[in-house]
């Protein structure tokens, strides 16, 4: 017998849906929610909710059902298994009459319930339901209105989208996509435009998903897509006609290329098509993509002329930008709205160890091993590799725009062909740079500027004049052009620092340097954010070229911090922390910390412990704590100590929210810059003042630093074992009591089975820094060390062996291999038949530090004690030894070499023909060897 409703039961059920949206009754909302919950464990609350759903005669508002329609989906979503079939089969009935419903969005909700359906029970189990939609779609039966067909439309894109993997799988020798895409096709030539961009865009799924099917209709595919081009004047279908192109540049550039005449006519008229900057954006795009697609812009160069100046064109201001920029107040003094605040979090950090080094003196991690991204002018974003990211969302116009793209296709372009582009664009500039409307000189300013990379060797001549004139547009009366002075300067720096006549830097890099630093200064915020992003950057060129001007910039720093607002500060935070990667312990005298730390340690007293811009504060410490050294210990006990009760109150703070006592999610941030911070204190000051430190701590460091050590998010473990790695570098008499509790939480975190697919970069950078700080432990811990050796050798030649493994963490975990030798190597001398050709095999791989010489050592002492484990390896050994230098870094490495010494000594004693042996070896090798060790 078919379920049937109670009246009461609907009635009930409609008032606590309706009570489910009090929005203005917080109690009523709660109650509601909490008694839908408890219903949700009946039989028939899913017949209820799809019956409320999907009739029309029962008078309940568009709002009671779509709350009967959220529930119905999310009980799917969570119940799906215990869902009987007869309700399965009313729910699916009952949603597909619903796309027939009079209600836009409830036809549109009723596709999101298909899809739910089909991801959590397959294709297989509701494969008619494609059939359904493909007939409403195509007018069967007869009579559909458009409407429907729209709504069946929608709802088979949404399954389409959502399940295109499902789709092209093979199920009892045919892929659905097989039926799919022929009719999606034909689909592209309905009447009805809505359903030919619908299918257009379904397509587009499917070209993502590198479908076989639809590559092997790819002929019909782009004749469809080829004929709508040539044809169809609605925009949306020539959007998605773009974006269907662009999408090919990347999955099938052979099959555009054969068509590039007809390509370029086509994006070309969309770009410039009047009254739609969607479809110019659409269309200028494909420029991008097709700079970016090595198959593809190769072909380009005979369009350049055509393309260049629409790419110019669409770089100036629109209308309702122009009226929205002109004027642009001074707003210096005004204080930022919240709004206007940009969430800040902790940056993304590489792994310590063989890898991340390599850089500093020694071949020692780094503080931070930070990757800092730099805001610019308008938006445009430069990291420290000099790649742009022309997308950024930190305010309306910086939105990614057809004046974004343009720019950034002109840049691809210009890395490709160099001079070609700047020989288009040089009358442009002539004709522009000095333009009385300012528009035009702010949009050839930015031309100038993403020109930078590519065309510099051409460009560079130039300079002696641009430069100069660059530097009085600072000064510009419009503050939209001072912007992207700025950043347009900040493109040109490096040349600017390279400049090796003294007479040449006095007379370009220190006015640069001078006009970037006042703009720090400007009456409009924009304009000083811009100006600090550009000097950031100058700062990364420039490097230690600039210890002679420290004073002079931290004096316009130290204003900078007494008048900028809160958003300002954040990127001023960068300015001073890179000044102090740059010059290091220039920073370090006296006068100049006296001139600074009053005023950081200021804004550190006056900065909540809750407040976001802590993050970048401890940041910045950390550098200058690196760059002052010893000098930072006069500082130090204040700041060591709030870190630690951050640090503590977070982790407080996350227990209460998983226990159900908080209702706010800390941020785990805090966690992770204060760890940072505590390892640049302890890297920078001298042991015997960060000991007591460590040890005065309250609550107790190491027990802290545990609790972080098994703290669920990646960030903070990696932060967490990178300070378990410094102190045991500099520490280790705080430490060495503290291993047996703490190595069996390091060896955990090397389980490789505990590693997701979808977190795997940032958890292979905790391995990582756990195998770095593993190694660092096992080189000063000796014979103590012996309970943890059989259990962590197991973990790190699990990593070694794994070929899946980054490099990184197969690297850091061959070096702990062999550092602990140095502790125990009569432990882990029985494993060295297991472990000496992998543990070769990545050190192969690593360049000459004191950590690979330190592995050296103990892996020596394992072959002293099992020399015969070697025989399989002898090559390989040999050949490591040839590796590290022996002329150059004589004194670093000398310990090594001397124990490499030994070992060569007693083979030569062993085997019965080693002159034989050596003649085997590679003759640059043989070469090596004999003349390091007179063999």
């Amino acid at each position: 017998m078919a379920w049937q409703p109670q009246e009461e039961g609907l009635r009930q059920l409609s008032e606590l849906l309706k009570d489910s949206l009090s929005g203005n009754d917080r109690d009523k909302q709660k109650q509601a929610e909490v008694t839908l919950a408890q219903a949700a464990s009946s039989p028939d609350y899913a017949y209820y909710l799809t019956y409320i759903f999907s009739n029309t005669q029962l008078g309940n508002t568009f709002l009671v059902r779509y709350a009967a329609a959220i529930q119905l989906k999310n009980h799917i979503k969570l119940y799906y298994t215990s869902l009987s079939k007869e309700l399965l089969a009313f729910i699916k009935t009952s949603t597909v009459q619903t796309l027939r419903d009079g209600n836009p969005q409830l036809r549109s909700f009723a596709g999101t319930i298909i899809t739910e359906i089909i991801q959590q029970g397959g294709i297989l189990q509701w494969a008619e339901v494609l059939q359904d939609l493909l007939a409403l779609v195509g007018n069967a039966p007869q009579d559909v209105p458009p409407e429907v067909q729209e709504a069946a439309m929608a709802a088979l894109a949404k399954v389409c989208e959502d399940h295109r993997k499902l789709l092209d799988k093979e199920y009892q020798g045919q892929r659905p996509t097989s039926v799919l895409i022929p009719r999606l096709l034909e689909f592209a030539s309905n009447s009805n435009s809505k359903i030919r961009v619908l299918a257009i865009q379904t397509l587009r799924a499917f070209i993502t998903q590198k479908s076989q099917v639809l590559f092997a209709n790819i002929d019909a595919y782009m004749s469809k897509i080829f004929q709508l081009a040539s044809t169809d004047e609605d925009l949306d279908v020539r959007r998605t006609i773009c974006q269907s192109l662009v999408q090919l540049v990347d999955m099938r550039p052979d099959m555009l290329a054969p068509h590039m005449e007809g390509l370029v006519n086509y994006i070309l008229a969309q770009q410039q098509t009047p009254g739609s900057s969607d479809l110019s954006l659409d269309a200028a795009e494909f420029w991008l993509s097709v700079g970016e697609q090595e198959q593809l812009r190769g072909l380009m160069g005979p369009y350049l002329t055509r393309i260049i100046p629409v790419l110019l064109a669409g770089m100036v201001y629109g209308e309702e930008d122009i009226d929205r920029l002109a004027g642009d107040e001074d707003n210096a003094d005004q204080e930022d709205r919240s709004q206007d605040l940009k969430p800040q979090f902790a940056q993304t950090k590489a792994g310590r160890g063989a890898l991340a080094q390599v850089n500093g003196e020694n071949g020692t991690p780094e503080p931070q091993n930070q990757q800092k991204t730099v805001e610019v002018s308008d938006g445009e974003v430069s990291d420290d590799d000099g790649e742009d990211d022309w997308d950024d969302d930190d305010d309306p116009e910086a939105a990614w725009s057809l004046r974004k793209c343009s720019a950034a296709a002109l840049d691809v372009f210009a890395v490709h062909y160099h001079g070609m582009v700047f020989d288009i664009i040089l009358p442009y500039l002539r004709e522009n740079l000095s333009h009385t409307l300012w528009p035009k000189r702010e949009a050839a300013v930015l031309a100038l500027g993403a020109i930078a990379e590519g065309c510099l060797p051409v460009v560079a001549p130039h300079l002696p004049e641009l430069v100069p004139y660059l530097i009085s547009l600072l000064d510009d009366e419009e503050p939209v052009v001072r912007q992207i002075t700025c950043w347009c300067l900040s493109r040109y720096s490096e040349w600017a620092a390279q400049l090796l006549n003294h007479a040449d830097t006095q007379k370009y890099f220190e006015p640069m340097m001078d006009g970037l630093l006042k703009r720090m200064l400007d009456k409009n915020k924009k304009v000083q954010e811009a100006g600090a992003s550009s000097f950031a950057s100058l700062e990364e060129k420039a490097g230690d070229k600039l210890k002679p001007y420290v004073e002079p910039i931290l004096r316009q720093f130290t204003l900078c911090f007494e008048r900028y607002k809160d958003k300002n500060m954040y990127i001023l935070y960068d300015c001073l922390q890179t000044l102090a990667d740059s010059v290091g312990s220039e920073m370090a005298k006296p006068e100049l910390i006296n001139l600074l730390m009053p005023t950081l340690i200021n804004r550190w007293n006056k900065i909540d412990d809750q407040s976001r811009e802590m993050f970048p504060l401890l940041g910045c410490l950390s550098y200058i704590a690196m760059a002052y050294g010893n000098n930072f210990a006069a500082f130090a006990d204040p700041i060591f100590d709030r870190c630690i009760k951050l640090i503590f109150s977070s982790l407080q703070q996350y227990l209460a929210f998983n226990t159900g006592q908080s209702i706010d999610q800390p941020d785990k941030d805090f966690i992770v810059t204060a760890l940072d911070l505590l390892s640049a204190i302890i890297q920078a000051i001298e042991p015997s003042k960060s000991s007591q430190l460590v040890l005065n701590a309250q609550p107790q460091f190491y027990d802290l630093l545990s609790f972080c050590m098994e703290d669920p998010s990646d960030d903070v473990r990696q932060s967490a074992f990178a300070l378990l790695g410094d102190c045991a570098i500099m520490l280790f008499g705080t430490l060495e009591d503290r291993l047996p509790k703490l190595m069996p939480l390091l060896i955990k975190q090397l389980d490789l089975n505990q590693i997701r697919d979808e977190q795997s970069d940032t958890a292979f950078n905790v391995v990582i820094n756990v195998c770095w700080s593993a190694g660092e432990i096992a080189a000063r811990s000796g014979p103590k060390f012996a309970p943890f050796v059989e259990s962590l050798y197991l973990a790190l030649i699990e990593i070694v062996k794994n070929e899946e493994v980054p490099d990184g963490a197969n690297e850091n975990a061959a070096i702990t291999l062999g550092r602990m030798g140095l502790a125990c190597p009569e432990q882990m001398a029985a494993h060295l038949p297991e472990m000496a050709e992998p543990f070769l095999s990545s050190m192969s791989k690593v360049a000459s530090t004191e950590e690979k010489a330190s592995a050296f050592l103990g892996f020596n002492n394992l072959i002293q004690q099992n020399p015969k484990a070697m025989e399989g390896s002898m090559a390989d050994y040999f050949t490591a030894i040839a590796q590290f230098p022996y002329k150059q870094r004589e004194n670093e490495f000398g310990e090594v070499r001397q124990s490499f010494s030994h070992v060569v000594s007693g083979y030569q004693q062993l085997i019965p023909n080693f002159a034989s042996f050596l003649s085997s070896l590679p003759p640059n090798v043989q070469s090596k060897l004999k003349n390091a060790y007179s063999i």
